[in-house]
């Protein structure tokens, strides 16, 4: 068995198409999406700002083979993102993703200040 590794995903986007219902929804909803949503989950939470409707980004927890990278944990977000916009019917495009490997950052410690 490979070796897994924990990866935050942030997946990008650009609405596109919306409808009118599909519009009024999103403003709606607004306040449940904005700055205190933004969590990394395995089912992935959408965050945007209402005014104006234009991007949107989804952050996503991503579990998988170390041997297959970045680009596959970044992939598996996106396709997540796909099928999680079109469920909502929410018109989009232009998805990128930023990929961090949790097992491979390096954290700085500072040193305890002396007194």
């Amino acid at each position: 068995m490979s070796e897994q590794h924990t990866y935050r995903v942030i997946v990008r986007g650009t609405w596109d198409g919306l409808t009118d219902e599909a519009r009024a929804r999103l403003v709606a909803e607004a306040a449940d999406h904005g700055l205190t949503s933004m969590r990394f989950t395995e089912e992935g939470t959408l965050t945007y700002e209402p005014s104006p409707l234009k991007h949107f980004s989804m952050r996503y927890v991503v579990v998988s083979d170390a041997a297959d990278g970045e680009e596959m944990a970044g992939a598996l977000a996106e396709e997540r993102a796909e099928t999680t916009l079109r469920e909502l019917e929410l018109g989009h495009t232009g998805l990128r993703s930023t990929v961090t490997d949790l097992d491979t950052m390096k954290i700085n410690f500072k040193p305890a200040s002396r007194r």
